[in-house]
C-alpha cells in the first residue's frame, strides 16, 4: 500500500513562522527530503527518529538533481512511507512543487500541499517595506530571477515591467542584478526608483542594502551581497528605516 507525499512549505525562516499544520506533518513524517533554505532553526528541530535526505545546493553543486529527488519521493511513498518534501517559504513560488506535485500524481500517489509564507511578501515585511501601500503602489509582480535556462527564450516581459508602476520582487536574483538592473532601465524605467536587497530574511544576520536602481548592480557589488535574497524594486522601499527599534531581527531579541 502507498504511503503519502507531503509538499510543505517552511515559510521564510525560524520555527515562529512555521504553520502549525506544516509542523504537525513533519512530526508523522518517516522521511524528511529538505534543502538548506528553510534555515538551521528549523532544520535542528526535526525529529531525531526521522530519516532525512539533504536536497540541498551549495555553491552551485547539486546534492541530487531535480529527476533524482522526485525519484527518490516516489520510490519512499511506494514503500508505504509518509514523505514530506520541505522547502523554504511556499512550495509553489519558484520552489519547483509544481513539478514534483505532477510527478507523484502521474504515480498515482496521494499528496497533500502545506502552503507556506513566502519570503517574498515576509522578508520586506520584516523591515518595514510594505510590497504594497494606498500612496505607493496597487499592484505586485513576483519574479524568478534565475529563469530555467532550457526554455528557448525567457518569460519574462521587460517592456511591460518597465513600465508598471507597481512593486517588483525578485526571488534568486542576486546573481543577475545587473543584467535584470539594466534590463528595466535600458526598457525606460526611472533610475531614481530605490531599490532594497535584504539578505538573510528574519535570521539574526540579516542586513539591508539600499540604493537607486541606476546604481544598485554597482552598489550591492561593492557590498558584497550574497544570496539568499530578496530584492524589491518600487516607491515602497521609501518607507524603509532602519532606525526603527521594531526592525531588529527575531534572533536578536532578548
Amino acid at each position: 500500500m502507498n504511503g503519502k507525499v507531503y509538499l510543505v512549505g517552511s515559510g521564510p525562516g525560524g520555527t515562529g513562522l512555521l504553520a502549525q499544520h506544516a509542523a504537525e506533518v513533519i512530526e508523522i513524517a518517516d522521511v524528511i527530503f529538505y534543502d538548506q533554505l528553510p534555515g538551521e532553526e528549523i532544520l535542528s528541530s526535526l525529529p531525531v527518529n526521522v530519516e532525512k535526505i539533504d536536497c540541498g545546493k551549495y555553491g552551485g553543486r547539486h546534492t541530487l538533481e531535480q529527476q533524482e529527488i522526485e525519484s527518490l519521493m516516489v520510490e519512499q511513498a511506494k514503500k508505504g512511507k509518509i514523505v514530506v518534501r520541505l522547502k523554504g517559504g511556499d512550495p509553489f513560488l519558484f520552489g519547483r512543487g509544481g513539478e514534483e506535485l505532477e510527478t507523484v500524481r502521474a504515480a498515482g500517489i496521494a499528496v497533500e500541499m502545506v502552503p507556506g509564507i513566502s519570503s517574498a511578501l515576509a522578508v520586506p515585511a520584516s523591515v518595514g517595506i510594505p510590497v504594497t501601500h494606498r500612496k505607493y503602489s496597487s499592484q505586485v509582480t513576483i519574479l524568478t530571477g534565475h529563469e530555467d535556462p532550457t526554455k528557448p527564450e525567457p518569460a519574462l516581459d521587460w517592456q511591460l515591467l518597465a513600465r508598471s508602476r507597481g512593486t517588483i520582487v525578485i526571488l534568486m536574483g542576486v546573481a543577475n542584478l545587473g543584467n535584470i538592473a539594466r534590463a528595466l532601465l535600458d526598457n525606460g524605467k526611472n533610475g531614481n526608483i530605490p531599490v532594497a536587497i535584504i539578505e538573510r530574511g528574519l535570521r539574526k544576520d540579516r542586513r539591508v542594502t539600499t540604493g537607486p536602481l541606476s546604481d544598485i548592480g554597482k552598489i550591492a557589488l561593492q557590498a558584497e551581497v550574497k544570496p539568499p535574497a530578496v530584492i524589491v524594486i518600487g516607491e515602497v522601499v521609501r518607507l524603509y528605516d532602519p532606525r526603527q527599534p521594531d526592525l531588529i531581527p527575531p534572533g536578536e531579541r532578548k
